[in-house]
């Protein structure tokens, strides 16, 4: 039988597939769909001080191969959270990884802070990478001296696995994943959603209300399973999470090869909430037909070929 299991330092996952944030509510929706403590962790959605309303409508619209949203955050705050939310979550035996957001670098603590080192809680995932809000998000994502810096304010508020989440929005992944890694972080996950623009010719205005959204699904997996692989030729040594349109055992095996420890699913939830429980019975399934004893020993296993010296177009 495949040991399916995924060991990340202090950070023990029964199996490299866990839901993305923002796509699994909290997990106890999914609780009739999907046997949660199968999954390697539930990534509950983000999490601020306060409850948030989020953008008004409309915040979805469907694209070719995903689709684009602006919900803004919405969200029950950190308190809601720990008094109502995670007991359930733990009763069930769930390993839940709290995804943190903030406007400031005080606000990022303040709720890191509050989570402090809470057994329930496996990690923490920074968010420095939503393109759907006009403060906190990508002003810490694509700024790689500011990421730092955040990183390192939140670093001493908690001693749980510190994960931050990337954004693909920038010039450079890898100067941004260095300086995640300089600042604090235990884990990198990539990518967050791609910024995208939507229009309605008739009425030519923008389909999402907040203009611009963050578009995910299978279109964006090649750029994901891209920065993946170049992440982990910077930084081997660093344990990644990869993200990015993934609805197939098959695109799950992509991420792990190109250098991901473990996967997060997202929008495929949308399309079959119980894609998640499905998937970790169909990698399993595939190790054993490829005699696959341990699926850890398939990350980074990418064979390139030699590029030419000369690139003709």
């Amino acid at each position: 039988m495949t040991d399916l299991s995924v060991n990340i330092g202090a950070l023990r996952l029964k199996s490299p597939i866990m839901s993305a944030s923002g796509c699994f509510g909290y997990g106890v929706e999914y609780a009739g769909t999907v046997d949660l403590a199968s999954l390697g962790a539930v990534v509950v959605k983000g999490l601020f001080l306060n409850e948030r309303q989020g953008h008004p409508p409309p915040r979805i619209v469907e694209t070719p191969a995903g689709m684009l949203n602006a919900i803004g955050l919405q969200k029950v705050g950190i308190e809601e959270f720990l008094s109502v939310k995670l007991p359930k979550l733990h009763e069930k035996g769930v390993t839940v990884i709290a995804n943190v957001w903030g406007d400031t670098e005080a606000e990022y603590r303040a709720v890191v802070e509050r989570i402090g080192d809470d057994p329930r809680v496996a990690a923490v995932e920074l968010n420095v990478s939503c393109p759907n809000v006009v403060k906190g998000g990508m002003v810490f994502g694509n700024d790689p001296s500011a990421l730092q810096a955040l990183v390192a304010a939140v670093r001493p508020a908690t001693r749980l696995p510190l994960v931050v989440k990337l954004s693909p929005n920038v010039t450079d992944v890898v100067a941004a994943a260095r300086a995640a890694v300089d600042g604090g972080a235990d884990v990198l996950s990539l990518i967050n959603t791609l910024v995208g623009l939507s229009i309605d010719v008739e009425t030519r205005e923008p389909k999402i209300g907040f203009t611009t959204g963050g578009l995910s699904g299978p279109a964006i997996r090649p750029v994901a399973v891209r920065m993946v692989w170049e992440v982990r030729k910077a930084l081997p040594g660093v344990p990644i999470f990869g993200i990015g349109g993934i609805e197939t055992v098959e695109h799950v095996l992509e991420f792990l090869v190109a250098g991901a420890n473990a996967v997060q699913v997202g929008t495929a939830n949308f399309r079959d909430p119980g894609v998640s429980g499905r998937l970790v019975r169909d990698l399993a399934a595939w190790c054993e037909r490829h005699g696959v004893a341990r699926v850890a020993d398939l990350s980074g296993t990418l064979k390139t070929r030699p590029r030419p010296e000369k690139v003709y177009v």
